[in-house]
């Protein structure tokens, strides 16, 4: 019988030697591997509460190769998308502090007090 996991005890994961490249590559790329399963966990579980995902997935998939390539030209849009609205977020929010410079008008008793 599986033992039954608690809060802050540790788990073991080990990647298959057959792995998608694109899966290492993922893995490979988290900053926090913990917190990014936690994240697509807590996913799966507002989609579909708790459940043996093993009953509803395919052992073998081949969908990756494609969805990776789709994802990625996705992700790389949104990301230039992103960095665009950033930019436009700063220059705005800069012309909010910075009010346009009025230039004061200058008239000829001016001009006299200068000489």
């Amino acid at each position: 019988m599986k033992k039954t996991k608690l809060p802050g005890e540790n788990i073991s994961l080990k990647t298959k030697k057959t792995e998608h490249p694109a899966v290492m590559e993922w893995i490979n790329a988290q900053s926090n591997l913990m917190d990014s399963l936690r994240y697509l966990i807590e996913n799966e579980l507002r989609q579909n509460g708790v459940r043996n995902l093993q009953a509803h997935v395919p052992a073998e998939r081949a969908l990756l190769p494609e969805a990776v390539q789709a994802a990625g030209a996705e992700s790389a849009m949104l990301h230039s998308i992103g960095q665009l609205e950033s930019a436009a977020a700063s220059e705005a929010s800069r012309d909010e502090l910075e009010p346009p410079v009025e230039e004061d008008e200058i008239d000829d008793e001016d001009i006299e007090s200068w000489t």
